[in-house]
């Protein structure tokens, strides 16, 4: 990876897109309130080579981009049979907090809220505390620090949990729920509050990259069954109803969360992230997806793009 070359492309990429002033922040008071100049984008290979541009170094809280990474932890904790059991990997086409179950029993994917719910139950732990810690400590490792939780959000999440409870308990009525919903509900809500940095969030998505092992280390947090089966979800299922024009823009594996952050990984090669709060009609960062589009671009990253990519 040519460092210098390299940097100077995200920082031309974060000028051009922090221009942008389309879409507006999610209404919960804690996004509401986050300073909408905020741009970023960054890049960490195998090597733990991190290049970040903008206000990268600035924590904002990882929202629906956990749901890739609970997903991959249930997976290495019950097996993949087991939480098929609970969750298909369809792609729904509707928006990630809508109630939608296959065949009116499983939910479709877990990278919509119904899933996402019903994987946090399989974490481990007996309650949504323990089951928060263990997903903790994953970021945790992978990010190399301990990260922070911001409990404002929590408190405001919860207070306005209507939908994620109801969810929960059609859930629990058609038995592929376990737990309480409440407890889930409540550590699903915390798992969500997990704040780290877009350099951070790029080596967490490095980590999937390179089949669950952390960047520049040889310690193994994920096995390469879940990392790939996460990016394989990522892929047709993490951008929700915008997911087609994702792949067919971009290319690549993605999440993307509320508070306007973006992962995305190309596999084998390096993790990338981007931030910025302003959202689009999906739930999605405007200027985020405008900054991994000519990322992507600029580096022949797109996974059905003949060529090697530039990095």
């Amino acid at each position: 990876m040519d460092t210098p070359e390299l940097q100077a492309l995200l920082d031309r990429i974060v000028e051009r897109v922090r221009e942008v002033d389309d879409g507006e922040p999610n209404e919960l008071p804690v996004h509401r309130e986050a300073d909408l100049s905020l741009t970023a984008l960054a890049l960490v290979d195998s090597d733990d080579q991190r290049v970040g541009a903008g206000d990268a170094d600035v924590p904002f809280p990882i929202q629906s981009m956990s749901k890739a990474f609970a997903y991959g932890l249930a997976i290495d904790t019950v097996g993949l049979e087991e939480v098929f059991e609970h969750v298909d990997v369809e792609p729904s086409g509707d928006a990630f907090n809508r109630i939608s179950l296959e065949a009116g029993d499983r939910p479709d994917n877990p990278m919509i809220n119904a899933g996402a719910l019903a994987v946090h139950a399989l974490l481990p732990g007996d309650s949504g505390e323990e089951r928060f810690r263990a997903l903790h400590d994953l970021l945790s490792r992978m990010a190399g620090r301990d990260l922070g939780v911001n409990e404002h959000l929590v408190a405001q999440e919860l207070a306005a949990a209507h939908r994620n409870l109801g969810i929960a308990h059609l859930l629990k009525a058609l038995g592929v729920l376990p737990g309480d919903p409440h407890d889930v509900v409540e550590g699903y809500t915390r798992q969500c509050a997990i704040e780290a940095t877009t350099v951070e969030f790029a080596r967490m998505a490095a980590t999937l990259a390179h089949d669950g092992l952390v960047p520049g280390t040889d310690e193994r947090v994920l096995s390469p069954l879940a990392a790939r089966q996460v990016l394989s979800v990522m892929m047709t299922c993490g951008m929700y109803d915008d997911a087609g024009e994702w792949v067919t823009d971009v290319g690549l594996p993605g999440k993307s969360g509320i508070a306007g952050g973006i992962i995305a990984a190309v596999p084998g090669r390096c993790g990338i992230a981007a931030y910025s709060p302003r959202l689009d009609r999906h739930g999605s960062s405007v200027r985020g997806i405008l900054a991994l589009e000519q990322l992507s671009g600029e580096l022949n990253l797109h996974l059905l793009r003949p060529g090697l990519a530039k990095i």
